[in-house]
């Protein structure tokens, strides 16, 4: 895997979450989605943390794909 940092934000109405992590920490950051959902103090639902569960999964597929194409024999 790659070491870049990846950015997920929400923005809604005057409410703003943004998370950074870095590919090794996405177990980390799925278990962050859940805590926050369940605070029942912040303005961060499940359906929330779904959607983001989602796209980060979403984006770890698309780079898991791009370093098999990488190590991919090209014939042209």
């Amino acid at each position: 895997m790659s070491k870049s940092m990846n950015v997920l934000a929400l923005v809604r109405d005057e409410h703003r979450f943004v998370f950074l992590y870095d590919d090794n920490s996405v177990e980390a950051m799925l278990t962050t989605l859940s805590q926050y959902a369940s605070d029942p103090e912040l303005e961060f639902t499940w359906y929330d943390a779904g959607m983001l569960a989602q796209r980060v999964r979403r984006m770890l597929e698309q780079q898991q794909f791009e370093e098999q194409m990488e190590d991919f024999p090209h014939a042209f």
